[in-house]
């Protein structure tokens, strides 16, 4: 989980694709050795955005690192496999990459859970977060 204080010096999400078709993002704070530019990825899947810090980011004393959050997917998510794993549901650090904003944790929805709005909600044109 990603408390608010660790996002709090957030300036930026660069997006390196359209999230407007992409039901949900996995999130991560990364251990990063700069707040600013492209950081290295290096899990399965793709990196479809990250965060740069502003200038009053501190890096840590211990590690000499910056903790930023990196947004990603793997090639088992719904992107890739519509009828898959996450059909229905989604990861535990998935959220809704519409709910996010430089120091907004983001949320769960219910498009990024998999599931259709309720036909009543379809009728008052209400989308609530999970």
């Amino acid at each position: 989980m990603i408390d608010a204080a660790e996002i709090s010096h957030e300036a930026e999400i660069v997006w390196l694709e359209d999230i407007e078709n992409l039901d949900y993002v996995r999130q991560s704070l990364d251990r990063l050795p700069t707040g600013k530019g492209r950081p290295a990825y290096h899990r399965d899947g793709r990196m479809v955005g990250y965060a740069l810090l502003d200038t009053t980011a501190k890096a840590s004393h211990a590690s000499g690192t910056f903790r930023r959050r990196v947004f990603w997917l793997l090639p088992h998510d719904r992107d890739n496999q519509p009828d898959g794993l996450y059909a229905k549901s989604a990861p535990a650090e998935a959220v809704d990459p519409r709910t996010l904003e430089p120091c907004v944790k983001g949320y769960k929805t219910e498009r990024s859970e998999g599931g259709p709005p309720s036909p009543a909600m379809k009728a008052l044109g209400i989308t609530l977060p999970l």
